[in-house]
């Protein structure tokens, strides 16, 4: 699979968002919190706690302040859909970063125009753009409520590949669950993929390890409440 240097390039939206409190309405679920702070130790004890019952199959982006202030952000009802897309975006790209450094590489050297020879390992840790995509289109069953797969097509050797699964929020896993069962009948062994979420539940998250305990999650957070207005903010149906 070839890969080229991409060269990252630094983009300011113009706009300073000041560290805020996550806020939600009462719920008559008492297990759900009525006040998250990104940045207090509730958010970090819930995380740590879902690490240690889910082992290390279940792997979080190192916590931040820019991770922090993005999924703050992305939670606050009162951000506008502008800039809801670019946070949505900037978070994308650092889970899409993450989840290509736990690909394998292999070592390689090069000549330069001045003759010496160095190592790729960075250049092998750039973003791939001539990565192969499969797409597989889930929906849940009106009547049944169970996810039902409408759509799935895959590059044809993927049982040879390590594959990066692709979903934002994970809330109860059941879509996920489908779709690593239509991976495994093309072929794709469990512990060869790598799933990428933004947001997950612990739910969410172990139901998923119990289904397939070979499978690897990369979340930047776990946490009972998701944001699951996530893809209408986004494509702007709210």
């Amino acid at each position: 699979m070839p890969c080229h240097n991409q060269q990252m390039n630094n983009v300011n939206s113009g706009q300073e968002h000041p560290m805020k409190q996550v806020r939600f309405a009462n719920n008559s679920d008492s297990s759900v919190p009525d006040l998250v702070s990104n940045s207090g130790s509730e958010n970090v004890s819930i995380q740590a706690e879902s690490q240690e019952s889910l082992g290390p199959q279940l792997k979080l982006l190192p916590l931040n302040d820019q991770i922090r202030e993005l999924q703050t952000i992305i939670r606050d009802k009162s951000t506008s859909r502008g800039d809801f897309v670019f946070c949505a975006d900037r978070l994308i790209r650092l889970v899409v970063e993450e989840g290509l450094n736990q690909l394998p590489y292999s070592e390689c050297t090069v000549t330069t125009p001045t003759g010496e020879c160095e190592a790729m390992e960075q250049g092998l840790r750039d973003c791939c753009r001539s990565i192969r995509i499969g797409k597989i289109l889930i929906q849940s069953d009106e009547e049944t409520q169970k996810a039902k797969v409408y759509y799935a097509k895959f590059p044809p050797d993927i049982y040879r590949r390590k594959v990066l699964l692709m979903y934002p929020i994970l809330s109860t896993g059941n879509t996920v669950i489908e779709a690593v069962r239509v991976l495994i009948e093309h072929g794709v062994q469990p512990r060869h993929i790598i799933l990428l979420s933004l947001f997950s539940t612990p739910h969410g998250a172990k139901s998923i390890i119990q289904e397939f305990p070979d499978i690897t999650i990369l979340t930047t957070e776990v946490h009972p409440v998701a944001p699951t207005h996530f893809g209408q903010r986004y494509f702007g149906t709210d």
